[in-house]
């Protein structure tokens, strides 16, 4: 059983362990794979695993060999489903891995936004504190985040574990989602219309899929019926916001900061006018990266493609 996995590194850039996979075929994994050279890397595959490298039908088609497609990920839409599916090859995904990573960078952005703490500690080495007259002193507003509206937009896995950590802290937790289900028992939690929710939360976060209903969902007039007071954290799909409209936001004191992890490309161009907005913070898409949720994602696919090898269907998408 060959397998090619096409773009490795992001995954396992040496910090982990590839035996989950080793022990199920002649695995050869390259650290990325231009879109030209996916035909000739992986003409021999039987299996092909992909992160990001696109999967397209006219690859499809010449890859005569191909058996299994797995996307070491949880969005697939980088392979041609329907094209796997004419050539009866089943495409896997994974779909839970990095809850907690994720909710995790949610509050780091919220709890540096709130504190600054890297402002703090570079003004304290920097020998502001020594030079102090007084035994301490802040360079930004400190917010306490006790009392305040957390919105999450989106009610997911993913969403529904930042509301447990947001009530855990003594939030209010308020929610917009399609599917109304399984209400929590949190107090104060209710169901909002988005524009509602925008109004409401002193933060919003974005936990919802890209669909073309939810591309550009928070644009100028989303963010007019945010608090000027509120803060807005996107670690789910750059395209749910309008970049230029959320920088003007920004910049005009219209928000009072904002956390992206993701951004309408990536990676992003220079020009990007999120690098540039006040009080933003950027980060690389790095919310899925822990090493534990990195280690998730190579286990879960081996469990795919093992439980492919044994007959059997496990998080197939088509």
């Amino acid at each position: 059983m060959k397998i090619r996995f096409l773009d490795g590194r992001v995954v396992n850039p040496g910090d982990l362990s590839w035996n989950a996979l080793q022990e199920l075929g002649e695995l050869e994994v390259f650290d990325r794979t231009p879109e030209a050279e996916i035909v000739s890397r992986a003409r021999d595959a039987e299996v092909l695993l992909t992160t990001r490298a696109p999967v397209s039908a006219a690859t499809i088609c010449k890859l005569e060999r191909l058996r299994y497609i797995g996307v070491v990920f949880t969005g697939y839409d980088q392979v041609d489903l329907k094209a796997a599916r004419a050539r009866g090859v089943p495409v896997t995904n994974v779909p839970t891995y990095g809850t907690a990573s994720v909710a995790q960078l949610v509050f780091a952005f919220l709890l540096e936004l709130c504190h600054h703490v890297a402002l703090h500690s570079e003004a304290s080495r920097a020998g502001e504190w020594s030079r102090c007259a007084d035994f301490s002193f802040w360079q930004t507003p400190l917010i306490e985040l006790e009392r305040k509206t957390m919105g999450i937009v989106g009610f997911g896995r993913i969403g529904r574990r930042v509301g447990e950590v947001a009530t855990a802290m003594g939030m209010r937790v308020i929610a917009s989602d399609e599917a109304r289900e399984n209400t929590p028992a949190w107090p104060g939690f209710e169901w909002c219309e988005l524009n509602e929710l925008l109004a409401a939360a002193d933060v919003v976060s974005l936990h919802c899929p890209l669909l073309p209903q939810t591309r550009g969902i928070i644009n100028a007039t989303a963010l007019s019926r945010m608090k000027p007071t509120g803060f807005l954290i996107n670690t789910s799909r750059g395209p749910l916001i309008v970049e230029q409209d959320l920088a003007d936001a920004l910049n005009r004191q219209r928000l009072a900061g904002a956390g992206v992890d993701v951004l309408s490309s990536e990676p992003p161009s220079r020009d990007n006018p999120l690098l540039y907005a006040k009080n933003c913070l950027v980060t690389p898409h790095i919310a899925w990266a822990t090493k534990e949720g990195r280690g998730r994602l190579i286990d879960t696919a081996a469990t795919n493609l093992k439980a492919f090898l044994q007959g059997h269907q496990k998080n197939v998408v088509n």
